[in-house]
């Protein structure tokens, strides 16, 4: 990867590590509390409008969209929000979040049947192992039904990776556009029965600007360019090359947090931060695995625009205006070799990982030719 496109993939990183600072600043805005399924629908309306009439929708099944919908999205955000709302430090949540990377292997095992390589299990293991010690340090300072309440987070991200991954959506922006529309009234109505109509409706007529520009960052600088990047190199590089920048999004979260909001993890809750992330790195890292090609990356290249102008074309047929979706890579069967199918599937796997709709890298790793 060159510096350019290295220094994007870092760019994005950061987006998505200071998401969760601009989470917490947005759920306290001036020592008001935001309702966090209300906070978690409010982002989603910014991410699905007006981006849904110039997206076309993927080509997917209603059910899957609904699935990705439900459990990467609103299950995920909704539980995420929820705990910080309790207490979760920003920081902290950036790091045990990584932890679906690991549940979405599991569940991978156990509901598709795709048995992990060694090299996962063994990061499963170091980072359930990781994941302890977080939960005995933070238990030690505060309570633990926030941490837990993440961890259910990470799950719900991991059922939605399964999701994605069966539907095998060629555009991953579009499949973020259009599942997102699934999460506001839902999240809306709970909110309702949860915090009332008058804590809802106090909400909505005094919003802080903080709560407002916290929003639109998650939404449009978080999901939707942060997103588009992130394909549009996965169209350009293989997933080994792209992938091990997420690891960077729990540093600059707990980074920015310390310098933001003054957070401080404990030494227990560091040491095991590093083992978690030590075992997300086993997990993801592949050693060996070369670069692609030039004639591999101009293929994608070629796939990248082919999907552009499909998604153009369909936004130009609907609404008259024509908006790109920034994170089409094409990823599609029909390869002639194995060698650049597998490519192909390590980067449409990889595309999902990161923030508002993702699956976790080349899960059948182990069992792939």
């Amino acid at each position: 990867m060159n510096l350019r496109h290295s220094a994007l993939a870092v760019l994005v990183a950061v987006l998505w590590g200071a998401n969760f600072v601009a989470i917490d600043l947005g759920l306290h805005a001036n020592g008001t509390e935001v309702p966090p399924l209300l906070f978690v629908a409010m982002r989603f309306v910014l991410v699905v409008f007006p981006w849904i009439f110039f997206i076309r929708r993927p080509d997917v099944s209603w059910l899957a969209i609904l699935g990705v919908g439900l459990f990467m999205s609103a299950g995920q955000f909704g539980l995420l929000y929820l705990a910080m709302a309790l207490g979760m430090p920003a920081g902290l949540a950036s790091l045990v979040l990584q932890a679906q990377v690991l549940l979405t292997v599991l569940l991978a095992a156990g509901i598709l049947g795709e048995r992990p390589s060694g090299r996962q299990f063994a990061g499963v293991v170091l980072g359930v192992a990781g994941l302890a010690v977080v939960a005995v340090g933070r238990s030690m300072v505060a309570p633990v039904l926030p941490l837990i309440i993440v961890l259910a987070a990470a799950l719900s991200w991991a059922a939605g990776n399964i999701v994605a991954r069966q539907a095998k959506a060629s555009s991953g922006l579009g499949l973020v556009v259009w599942s997102g529309a699934v999460v506001p009234l839902p999240l809306i109505g709970l909110s309702l029965l949860i915090d009332g109509p008058a804590a809802v409706g106090g909400t909505l007529t005094g919003l802080q600007l903080v709560t407002i520009l916290s929003a639109i960052y998650t939404a449009v600088l978080g999901s939707l360019v942060g997103y588009g990047i992130w394909n549009w190199l996965l169209g350009l590089y293989p997933s080994s090359a792209v992938v091990p920048f997420t690891l960077l999004v729990p540093v600059v979260g707990m980074t920015t947090a310390w310098l933001v909001l003054g957070e401080v993890p404990s030494p227990a809750e560091m040491a095991g931060g590093l083992l978690l992330l030590c075992g997300v790195a086993i997990a993801v890292l592949r050693p060996g695995r070369q670069g692609a090609t030039p004639g591999q990356r101009r293929w994608h290249a070629q796939r990248r625009d082919v999907a552009f102008a499909g998604d153009l074309g369909a936004g130009l047929g609907t609404a008259g205006l024509g908006a790109a979706d920034l994170g089409t890579a094409d990823l599609g069967a029909g390869r002639d070799t194995r060698v650049t199918g597998a490519l192909a599937d390590d980067d449409a796997d990889a595309g999902r990982l990161a923030a508002g709709a993702r699956v976790a890298p080349d899960l059948d790793a182990g069992t792939r030719p």
